[in-house]
């Protein structure tokens, strides 16, 4: 079921590139406590740089104007120790962690095939307008070799607003106990933050909202469509402030789950709690916090009571009522399992709820994710025919084999390439991939039914294009600008269902 309050903002990312080369497209949906005090947008309408370095990712700080001129970094590749070094300007970098110290208004973007920080992570600290989204980081340790960011995947500190944490895979393996602290923590007066779509797994913590009884001023989070499995506890631990937490999905949770206190607040909304050990409470600790509950499935759950664990269940109900002051979509938690299982986490094209309790991709002409996860069918394109305006570099069969690792590039920055059939095919869905090495160059673009002329569709960036149903013998892929000699490795056609 949807709330009544149906209207949602959509934030569209990478929308200019540097010296006004086109860059990818990157389109999702922000709801959520993030959306007020004057919103997130990151480096939206800023300068776009390519890194495949953890030293390219601090340069691309360090070279800009001010600390708050905006950019776009699209990351690609593994970010580790071994190629992140401190770099000086306008930035307070280090080597041990990428780090948004006293920045504003900046984008990083995973891109191409994934992009991996392995026992790297990323600090927040007074910062704000920041976004990270399509990142795997994983295995960052408080203790043992290589140690980065006390042990967190990703953590805020010290008066941070404005911030969102979307797609995303964050893990570890295992707890303390080997060396890890949290996936993701807010501490010291963080403020206005989304946390969706993403995969926390393997932890002995998901993370926390105030780092002590005496940390007050960490509040206004929403945490929406997050899997969270494997995660011992911490879901999150929230301390004073005030959390929404709607159509999360929670499996295999040993400890406990969402654990409000000494005075926090949460709402929790159609959640799927699901072999889940204490889902919700105040835990290991008597001062009490509050949750406003509706909609949630516990199911296989277990509650258990002591002397300093107080349960909301086993028969849950609201402890306090909490005004959600945004707008959002709120699915039905029957839907959860499914939607949150195909979109969470990094490299799943930005996938989302659709409302009907399915996905659908974060689109927005390309969105360089592929095919979305969605039930696309045959591809059409493998045994077709195909021709382009010019060959720079392999040939018009290599975008329809199947094989990424071969592909067609037109002698230049533009260029034509097409699917042929002998008979009419009906089309709605096209997937364009770049080759390794390619990622990200493929700027504006028309998509054009050679039979009549028309235009399909127009866009930035290579991935999944959808359009309104068509009957065609021929359809052009039409490049208009890129960033460097293009490439594409294959024009998928689809009659997707």
């Amino acid at each position: 079921m949807l709330n009544k309050k149906r209207a949602f903002l959509s934030t569209t990312l990478g929308l200019a590139g540097t010296l006004g080369i086109a860059s990818p497209v990157f389109a999702a949906t922000l709801e959520g406590y993030a959306t007020l005090n004057g919103g997130t947008t990151g480096g939206k309408g800023g300068n776009v740089v390519y890194a495949s370095t953890g030293t390219q990712i601090n340069q691309a700080m360090c070279d800009r104007a001010s600390t708050e001129t905006p950019l776009i970094i699209y990351v690609s590749g593994t970010i580790n120790h071994g190629n992140t070094s401190k770099v000086s300007g306008n930035c307070d970098t280090t080597s041990d962690s990428i780090q948004f110290k006293k920045v504003k208004n900046i984008s990083l973007i995973g891109t191409g095939s994934g992009a991996v920080f392995d026992q790297i992570g990323i600090h927040i600290r007074e910062a704000s307008n920041i976004i990270i989204q399509n990142i795997n980081v994983k295995n960052v340790k408080k203790s043992g070799s290589p140690i980065s960011n006390g042990g967190d995947a990703i953590g805020m500190e010290k008066n941070v607003y404005n911030i969102w944490i979307d797609h995303n895979t964050l893990e570890a393996s295992g707890g303390e106990s080997s060396g890890y602290d949290a996936l993701l923590d807010m501490k010291s007066t963080t403020q206005y933050v989304t946390v969706s779509y993403n995969k926390f797994y393997k932890s002995g913590r998901g993370g926390l909202i105030g780092s002590s009884d005496s940390d007050a001023y960490n509040t206004y989070v929403t945490f929406h469509h997050n899997w969270y499995d494997q995660v011992d506890s911490r879901m999150p631990l929230l301390r004073h402030g005030t959390a929404h937490a709607y159509n999360n999905y929670y499996t295999n949770v040993s400890k406990s789950a969402m654990n409000p206190r000494i005075g926090g607040s949460i709402k929790a909304e159609n959640n799927h709690f699901n072999g889940v050990n204490n889902p919700i409470g105040t835990f290991y600790t008597n001062d009490m916090g509050y949750w406003d509950l509706s909609g949630n499935i516990f199911e296989n759950v277990t509650w258990n009571e002591t002397a300093d664990e107080h349960p909301a269940g086993p028969n849950p109900s609201s402890t306090t009522s909490v005004t959600i002051p945004y707008s959002y979509r709120l699915d039905g938690a029957n839907c959860v399992k499914n939607v949150v299982t195909n979109a969470a986490g990094a490299n799943k094209g930005l996938k989302e709820s659709n409302g009907s309790c399915s996905t659908s991709g974060g689109d927005n002409g390309g969105d360089n994710g592929g095919s979305n996860g969605d039930n696309l069918g045959t591809n059409l394109s493998i045994g077709a025919g195909s021709d382009g305006s010019s060959k720079g570099a392999g040939s018009y069969g290599d975008v329809r084999d199947g094989d990424t690792s071969t592909y067609w590039s037109p002698n230049g920055t533009t260029g034509r390439i097409s699917i042929k059939w002998s008979g009419s095919k009906t089309v709605n869905t096209v997937v364009i991939r770049e080759p390794s090495g390619f990622q990200g160059r493929i700027g504006s673009w028309t998509l054009v039914n050679h039979d009549t002329g028309a235009t399909l569709k127009s866009g930035n960036g290579a991935g999944t294009i959808k359009f309104s149903t068509t009957s065609l013998t021929k359809l052009d892929f039409n490049i208009t600008s890129a960033s460097g000699t293009p490439a594409v490795a294959e024009f998928e056609t689809y009659n997707a269902q």
